[in-house]
């Protein structure tokens, strides 16, 4: 029988979440994607704690009109910015069972660009 695209990334995810883990020093960039928007938070595994999250639907991105690859790096900066004042440098990428293409890639990049380490 034939997964579904859900739950073909479900599988995915898990596999991932197996080998990726936030702590306190070096959480987890947590990426999820819909159809229309795309949200990312940082989160501390150990402690089951978010310390900082953005998204697509933020005031600021939102009201910048552009399109969805480029609204994700616009998160990928803000996370990063958000991730700084929280004073976290370092992060481990969960990218949540997407391919590693498109917004899950602008993201990161604009992560990279913000000053995040991964």
């Amino acid at each position: 029988m034939a997964l579904s695209k859900n739950e073909r990334r479900e599988r995915i995810r898990f596999r991932i979440r197996k080998l990726v883990s936030g702590t306190v020093d070096r959480p987890r960039l947590a990426v999820f994607r819909s159809n229309k928007e795309i949200y990312a938070q940082l989160i501390d595994d150990v402690n089951g704690k978010t310390i900082t999250a953005a998204s697509s639907r933020d005031k600021d991105i939102d009201a910048s009109k552009v399109n969805k690859t480029e609204a994700a790096k616009l998160v990928g900066k803000a996370i990063a910015e958000k991730a700084t004042k929280a004073g976290v440098e370092s992060i481990t990428f969960d990218r949540g069972g997407y391919l590693y293409h498109g917004r899950v890639k602008s993201l990161a990049e604009g992560a990279r660009e913000g000053g995040l380490k991964f």
